[in-house]
């Protein structure tokens, strides 16, 4: 049985940087801002964490060395309190899911298997590892290692007594993947190819970066291409359920939600990322007829 929320009341105690009828972002540290949300009322959480990558390192950006300087919040605090951090948002998340709930996590070597840790250590199972191909990937500048051209989402649900019953849209990822089961690789090719052969055989799953309309009103250091969001969605949230984001950044997380009829909560830290999140919910089209739970529209539910 689904968790029916009734409005936006429910999170009341989150201090609001900007609402609507279906969506609240909320200015604060997670871990804090977290306590005061209703336990078992998401059905989605997505969440794209500090990868602990800014600490004196460059990359290639527009054939230039540059240093990765992301923001305070990348900079590693050492193993012991980004382990620390890590299992508090987790515990966190578990809690406010739920029971047909879940929670993807998206990362690269520098945190995710601290996170499949600390996800197993709280009593989630491990649903799915997805490995993100880049063929667009910076090089490698030392030419000391390979370079590093993936990163890692990891799908999980809180560990159930009998059977998991996360929500999973199998026959929707079925039919966008020509009629064939979805894998758990996904590309990212160049702009104009296709997910289909021409004979409709499904491929990887395919998505280019942020689009320069994703863009139109700011960027964001960490930003995620609006298809890969909405893929997620769609595979692990019902129309009318409410997805949570803890770290949200620029927003995409919250495009996506609305887009596809679902309702969203984000939270972030940076004044700067949630201004620009605000303008980008703000401008966002909603499905025509779009409904909440109960056969309601947004309006019509006063969510």
């Amino acid at each position: 049985m689904q968790t029916t929320l009734s409005s936006l009341s429910s999170f009341s105690p989150l201090p609001s940087f900007a609402q609507a009828a279906d969506w609240k972002l909320c200015q604060g540290d997670a871990l804090a801002l977290l306590g005061h949300l209703p336990a078992g009322r998401f059905e989605l959480v997505v969440a794209d964490p500090p990868y602990f990558l800014s600490n004196g390192g460059y990359t290639c950006r527009g054939g230039r060395r540059v240093p990765v300087a992301k923001g305070g919040w990348d900079v590693s605090a050492g193993m012991e309190a980004d382990l620390a951090f890590t299992h508090g948002w987790l515990k966190a998340c578990r809690r406010l899911l739920s029971a047909e709930g879940s929670l993807w996590v998206s990362g690269t070597q520098h945190n995710i298997f601290m996170v499949g840790f600390v996800l197993q250590q709280l009593g989630y199972r491990l649903l799915n590892t997805i490995t993100w191909y880049k063929p667009n990937a910076s090089p490698n500048l030392s030419c000391r290692y390979f370079t590093h051209s993936t990163e890692l989402l990891l799908w999980a649900a809180p560990l159930a007594k009998g059977k998991q019953r996360h929500v999973f849209n199998y026959a929707l990822m079925k039919q966008l993947n020509g009629n064939k089961q979805m894998r758990d690789v996904w590309a990212l090719p160049k702009t104009g190819e296709e997910e289909l052969s021409a004979e409709g055989e499904g491929k990887l799953w395919s998505f280019t970066r942020p689009s320069k309309e994703e863009k139109r009103f700011g960027t964001h250091p960490t930003q995620k291409p609006l298809a890969l969001m909405k893929r997620i969605i769609e595979a692990a949230s019902q129309p009318g359920a409410w997805v949570l984001d803890p770290f949200c950044g620029s927003g995409t997380t919250g495009v996506a939600a609305l887009e596809t009829g679902r309702r969203f909560i984000g939270v972030d830290a940076e004044l700067s990322s949630l201004e620009l999140a605000r303008r980008r919910l703000e401008a966002v089209r909603r499905p025509p007829g779009a409904l909440g739970r109960g056969g309601q529209s947004f309006e019509e539910a006063a969510l």
